[in-house]
């Protein structure tokens, strides 16, 4: 007796093969990997949040408030430095134009003037800040690296001289506070500002000459040069946008806690960096995307958030950063390879 096999149909042999072809090529982008990887872990802490809703708060309103108020801070300053490392540079001098700029709001307007006026002189110094930056590092030619290290540490000497080591207050009144970080319809203001900013950044990345220009640079700089792209003068540019970042999320960050303080921001020219590495962009240029930075903010904060719930000792959320660096950059360049 023969028994007959049920064969798949060449339509589904095809639509299975495409399948397999689309997650090939979606394995490749960095961009898409840390999606799926803050997909799966949502699904797991939302799985446990509901299992016990009791010992496990992810899920309450109060958890959930407390993130949408944290994340764009930082993912602001990403969006900024994740702009400049595409174009093959680094910036550590983020945290500190971080405080001087929120210093600066808040003296100037303790000290009477208009609250746009010190808002847009504010917005001026961290251009300035990030203009001189991109010059010496185009002018000099010594690595980024080394120019905003030790920008950093003057600017932070400026912190603690300006400040004799004393916070400032900043009490700019209702409205302002309302439309920086209220509450708008029941949705976190900061957290639309950091939507609407994403927008903007991704707008100028992928649909500007400037954004073109920055892939190219920080991709393949002599072919760059080769084809007229000013290179210098993108790279100052950058640098620009990564000390706005700042600037901006110092504005947010200084509007919400209502003071600063000079250790306000140590440390965050290395989470920001962190943020753009999980979020697939490569240490050495030319590829990266905004959803990038947005998922990898929103994944080291969210694991962050886990673990503070789950109680454990403040040094493991240093390890984690530490860890899930390293292995970004190895699956980053895993993935440079497979797509090569």
């Amino acid at each position: 007796m023969t028994i007959l096999e049920d064969k798949p149909s060449k339509s589904a042999v095809g639509a299975r093969r495409v399948g397999v072809a689309a997650w090939r090529r979606l394995s490749r982008q960095p961009a898409a990997n840390v999606v799926i990887v803050f997909v799966m872990f949502q699904l797991v802490v939302i799985a446990a949040a509901l299992a016990f809703p009791e010992d496990f708060r992810y899920l309450s309103p109060t958890n959930i408030a407390l993130l949408f108020r944290a994340i764009p801070v930082l993912g602001i300053m990403a969006l900024g430095v994740g702009m400049l490392m595409i174009s093959g540079e680094f910036d550590l001098s983020v945290g500190s134009v971080f405080t001087l700029t929120s210093y600066t709001m808040a003296i100037l307007y303790s000290a009477g003037w208009p609250l746009s006026l010190a808002v847009a002189m504010t917005l001026g110094l961290g251009a300035l800040l990030g203009a001189i930056n991109g010059i010496i590092t185009v002018k000099t030619a010594i690595p980024s690296f080394i120019t905003t290290l030790g920008s950093m540490l003057v600017v932070r000497g400026i912190v603690r001289w300006v400040s004799e080591g004393q916070s400032a207050s900043f009490l700019p009144g209702r409205l302002f506070e309302q439309l920086l970080v209220g509450s708008i319809y029941g949705v976190q203001a900061q957290i639309l500002w950091f939507a609407g900013l994403a927008a903007v950044a991704g707008v100028l990345l992928h649909h500007t000459r400037l954004g073109n220009h920055i892939y190219l640079v920080g991709g393949n700089l002599n072919a760059a040069v080769a084809v007229g792209v000013n290179a210098n003068r993108v790279k100052v540019a950058a640098f620009v946008l990564s000390a706005l970042g700042a600037t901006i999320a110092g504005i947010l960050s200084t509007t919400r806690v209502s003071t600063v303080t000079a250790s306000q921001g140590v440390g965050f020219e290395l989470k920001a960096i962190a943020i753009c590495v999980i979020g697939g962009l490569f240490l050495t240029g030319g590829r990266g995307t905004v959803l990038g930075i947005v998922v990898g903010a929103f994944l080291m904060y969210t694991v962050e958030d886990v673990l503070l719930l789950l109680r454990a000792p403040g040094f493991y959320l240093e390890m984690f950063i530490g860890a899930i660096l390293v292995g970004a950059v190895i699956m980053n360049t895993w993935v440079a390879k497979r797509g090569a």
